[in-house]
């Protein structure tokens, strides 16, 4: 089936969300949402709050969110509307699934997310100078989900619109075509010891998702070693700040518009050896990952979920490819013991299972297994189909002067990229329409293609 004639997910609901919320306008400076937010009463949730904007170059995103004790900012339901499209249910699910902080002396590690928990009183209430655009409250319970205790509606979620940067630009066929690109910006802050994160997930004008965790607060005033596991602070050389890692795991559970038949590939380019008229050849393919598996990161790979029975108007299948740009590879402490440390991955693939949110200490008594090693152990024989993807970002900190006090924020995270999702850019410019595909008629005069040498 064909992205144009499938059928139109929460389409009145979605208008009715646009008509609300109006268009953002693209400046140099932070916006706010609209007073009014867009999806007060017309998008349903099965669970948590919706959620809806729309962007200026006429793209919407709709989702529902949540807080989960441990897990922090849950987003579910996520669906883009690309302009002049119909809505792609993206996403199921998309949250963090662990966070380790191990020192380098061997001395400390903690498992923020079980430990501590992203939720309850370790998510922040928000004030203006957190965020500058909209502030949502929801009901925090004080302890775990409210059972007991005290429950507290308060303002935890920032929602913003930011100016992207330099979107696109050509200065073909005699104009120059230029536009800005615009991110939807969702966060929250949770203090867990001396820490403080930012979950922070970007939904961009061109269906691009970006995931990050920000870290700020102060570092440890416990965790001191020496030179060989950390660097000085202060006058002197006698105060050794230990080295420490955070390494933090997303589970993103993946639809595409067509939950349970979806696929994996790998992408990997290869230098041949060979050199042709101007330049080295490069071999480049993809290869279909089956079963539950482990990936490792290297030069020119990169993996993509597809949906085989989803075509875009050109005929090929929707896709999102996973980006990881560059990150500190690692190896979970609790995998290392278990599984050794040759097993670290930076993207892991496994079929969704409800019991299997955490990618480590998935829970005291857990029928399906502690970690994502033990889930894909258990179903190594399954056709992927229903995909879950853990991805994995490091980022090793080695202490500074500057961090002290407190510390300026430092970043890890990863992007999701449409592949494939429409036949062309999201939001087609004015005049270049007939640009798919090889050039024909005017615009082949334009580049003098049809010109002897």
């Amino acid at each position: 089936m064909r992205i144009e004639s499938m059928r139109r997910r929460a389409g009145a609901a979605l208008i009715a969300l646009v008509a609300a919320g109006g268009l953002a306008a693209c400046t140099d400076e932070p916006q706010a949402a609209p007073e009014e937010a867009p999806h007060a009463a017309t998008f349903d949730c099965d669970q948590g709050e919706p959620l809806a904007n729309a962007l200026e170059n006429g793209a919407e995103w709709a989702m529902c969110w949540q807080v989960d004790p441990d897990r922090g900012l849950v987003l579910t339901d996520i669906r883009f509307t690309p302009t002049d499209a119909e809505p792609v249910l993206i996403a199921e699910e998309l949250s963090l699934a662990q966070l380790e902080v191990p020192y380098d002396s061997g001395e400390n590690t903690t498992y923020d997310l079980t430990d501590a928990g992203f939720g309850g009183t370790k998510m922040q209430t928000l004030t203006e100078t957190e965020c500058v655009g909209e502030r949502i409250a929801t009901d925090i319970p004080d302890i775990d989900d409210g059972t007991y205790g005290k429950t507290r509606h308060r303002e935890v979620l920032c929602s913003l619109i930011v100016d992207g940067g330099l979107g696109y630009r050509s200065g073909e066929f005699g104009e120059v075509v230029a536009a800005r690109r615009e991110d939807w910006q969702l966060s929250t802050i949770s203090k867990v010891g001396w820490y403080e994160y930012v979950t922070q997930y970007s939904f961009g004008s061109d269906g691009v998702i970006r995931s990050d965790l920000g870290a700020t607060g102060d570092i440890s005033p416990i965790d001191f070693s020496d030179h060989e596991h950390g660097t000085a602070v202060g006058e002197g050389d006698h105060a050794h700040a230990t080295s420490h890692s955070h390494n933090a795991v997303w589970r993103v559970h993946w639809a595409l518009d067509d939950p349970g038949a979806l696929a994996v590939e790998q992408y990997d380019a290869e230098d041949t050896g060979e050199m042709g008229p101007k330049a080295p050849i490069v071999e480049g393919s993809l290869r279909a990952i089956e079963h539950p598996a482990i990936a490792q990161w290297e030069d020119r790979r990169w993996w993509r979920v597809l949906a085989p029975g989803v075509l875009n108007a050109d005929g090929r299948p929707i896709s999102y490819e996973i980006d990881l740009g560059k990150s500190d590879t690692f190896t979970f402490t609790h995998d290392h013991l278990f599984h050794g440390e040759e097993e670290a991955y930076d993207v892991a693939f496994t079929n969704a299972d409800p019991c299997e949110l955490l990618a480590v200490r998935n829970g005291a008594g857990s029928t399906c297994g502690q970690s994502v090693h033990e889930y894909i152990e258990d179903s190594a024989d399954e056709e992927l189909r229903d995909v879950v993807s853990w991805v994995a970002v490091g980022f090793h900190h080695v202490v500074r002067d500057e961090d002290q006090s407190p510390m300026d924020m430092h970043w890890q995270g990863f992007a999701l990229r449409p592949r494939d999702l429409t036949a062309q850019r999201v939001a087609v410019p004015d005049g270049r329409e007939e640009l798919n595909g090889e050039l024909e008629g005017e615009f082949r005069k334009w580049y003098r293609l049809d010109e002897e040498d």
